[in-house]
């Protein structure tokens, strides 16, 4: 199906042209000389990570939300492009040149790079050996504010035990080790502490007071019934039921399903775990609307800075936006792109709710992704749909353009992915639907493309094309973005190191951690 926005014109966005152009660059100029850094101590510092949000994606995600609202897109700006300071960060692991979100966050908040899926232990730690870690562990930004007096909270749209909010807690050779069920054998003989367990076991400070996302089944006994699906069930080995031993502490709430995040008292509870669904949350483009159903990552994000700004002290939040990233290596750009929209939503609820003259906010990613935006469309040409370029005259022409074998081609799509690239994917199974045909290639050119001429690339059921075909789709190794507001957040400039991140945190919160020993 082919769209254009009707909206284009001589002019695409209603009083443009060359005076209003000039007239605003000098409006920006006069706005950034009014822009002073804030130097003092941060009561606050909220860090948000998109995971996988790469500048394309940020760029593709902007212009869809612009065209949502009917306009061309371009134009638009999500909610944290409007920080005054930006950084590129780099973001290799001590053992790969691209990263994996392990590695990735652990840089971000012990201040140390590591290997690829390691959490939070240093670079000498063995991948998966839990004979390893003794004098490798790294203290985390959230551990230093609990043992300050500070609140501090996760949320995600992942499972809370996964990579990116795991790296705030807990300390394991690997990532996958989400519950005791995912030890090796020796590590489970032995004792060690899956994730699930330390975040339960948290001991610094009074603990974590808001955990909220997804992953009950890490949680619950092995035999145990979800309580949102019977036929799931807990994978626990070791008989314990955690949600319930997070509510021995006073004060202390668990919840499972939207409503009842709704119906939480924030006078009385002073900390709440909520785990919405047995295994990750859905994307945002798929999340039941219903009371009963999860709630959003920017509902899930007002309550968690709501109940965290009743400490005095202050507090320390990370906020992940965690299935831009799994929409990515589904080749579904969709999803990906809808979850940065609701990603970004979050962010401008969590800046109207706090003062943002003593919360340091920061926005960034763990790594990028394979993610282009290609060819040459017209202004306003649909984002998820097929290139339509501008004729001799500068006009939007009349059909999409065409390849060298005659097929049309869409604006996104991935170096690398999984699939055939001509199925319509459900990005929830691990094996395609058929439910609609293969496109065919021209007959008379050989191709290894689709013909998408009479495909709709903005169902949500499309997956864009990929190079080279791989199970799942790959992150990429260039450097990401970062944007950030309130104190000391001119010290993010440049380009830096992803470990830097930390120490501007800890700097802006009057935090410290000794150096690890080289021993």
């Amino acid at each position: 199906m082919f769209l254009l926005c009707t909206f284009l014109g001589p002019l695409a966005a209603q009083g443009e042209g060359p005076s209003q152009w000039f007239r605003d660059g000098q409006a920006a100029v006069a706005e950034a000389k009014k822009v002073q850094p804030i130097n003092g101590r941060a009561k606050n510092v909220i860090l948000f990570i998109g995971d996988g949000m790469s500048v394309t994606t940020v760029t593709a995600a902007r212009i869809l939300e612009g065209q949502q609202r009917g306009q061309p897109g371009e134009e638009n700006l999500l909610s944290f492009e409007t920080l005054p300071y930006t950084a590129l960060i780099k973001t290799y692991n001590t053992n790969q040149q691209t990263p994996d979100s392990a590695g990735t966050m652990t840089a971000i908040v012990t201040g140390v790079k590591t290997k690829a899926e390691v959490l939070s232990l240093d670079q000498r730690v063995t991948l998966g050996d839990h004979t390893s870690v003794a004098g490798r562990s790294l203290p985390t930004i959230l551990e230093l504010a609990e043992r300050a007096g500070l609140s501090t909270g996760v949320v995600t749209t992942t499972t809370v035990t996964h990579a990116t909010p795991a790296a705030c807690y807990a300390h394991s050779p690997h990532r996958d080790w989400e519950d005791d069920a995912q030890l090796p054998a020796q590590a489970r003989t032995a004792g060690f502490p899956d994730i699930a367990r330390q975040l339960i076991e948290f001991p610094h400070g009074d603990g974590l007071e808001v955990v909220l996302g997804g992953g009950r089944r890490s949680f619950l006994p092995s035999g145990a019934a979800d309580p949102e699906d019977a036929g799931v069930r807990g994978r626990r080995l070791d008989g314990r039921d955690l949600t319930a031993e997070w509510l021995h502490l006073a004060g202390s709430a668990y919840v499972w399903n939207k409503n009842q995040l709704d119906a939480l008292d924030l006078n009385v509870a002073r900390r709440v775990l909520g785990l919405f669904e047995s295994g990750h949350m859905e994307y945002e483009h798929d999340r039941p609307r219903d009371a009963a159903g999860e709630p959003s990552l920017s509902l899930m994000t007002a309550k968690a800075v709501a109940l965290l700004s009743k400490n005095p002290k202050g507090f320390f939040l990370m906020v992940e936006g965690g299935r831009i990233d799994h929409g990515h290596h589904a080749a579904n750009a969709l999803r990906a792109l809808t979850d940065t929209i609701e990603f970004s939503r979050a962010v401008r609820v969590a800046m109207d709710g706090v003062d943002r003259r003593e919360t340091l906010i920061v926005v960034t990613a763990d790594h990028s992704h394979v993610f282009t935006m290609a060819g040459y469309p017209t202004r306003g040409n649909p984002i998820l749909g097929k290139v339509v370029e501008n004729d001799e005259t500068g006009r939007p022409q009349k059909e999409p353009a065409k390849d060298k074998h005659g097929l049309p081609y869409t604006t996104l799509s991935y170096a690398n992915g999984p699939r055939d690239p001509a199925l319509f994917v459900d990005p929830h199974e691990k094996s395609p639907s058929t439910a609609s045909p293969p496109g065919k290639a021209s007959p008379t050119v050989p191709c290894c493309r689709p013909d998408l001429s009479s495909v709709d690339t903005t169902d949500p059921r499309y997956v864009q094309e990929c190079t080279v075909l791989l199970a799942s789709e790959t992150h990429s190794g260039e450097d990401i973005p970062l944007y950030a507001d309130g104190p000391q957040a001119h010290l993010f400039r440049g380009v830096l190191e992803q470990n830097v991140i930390f120490h501007v945190m800890a700097e802006a919160l009057g935090l410290s951690a000794a150096a690890p020993s080289e021993e």
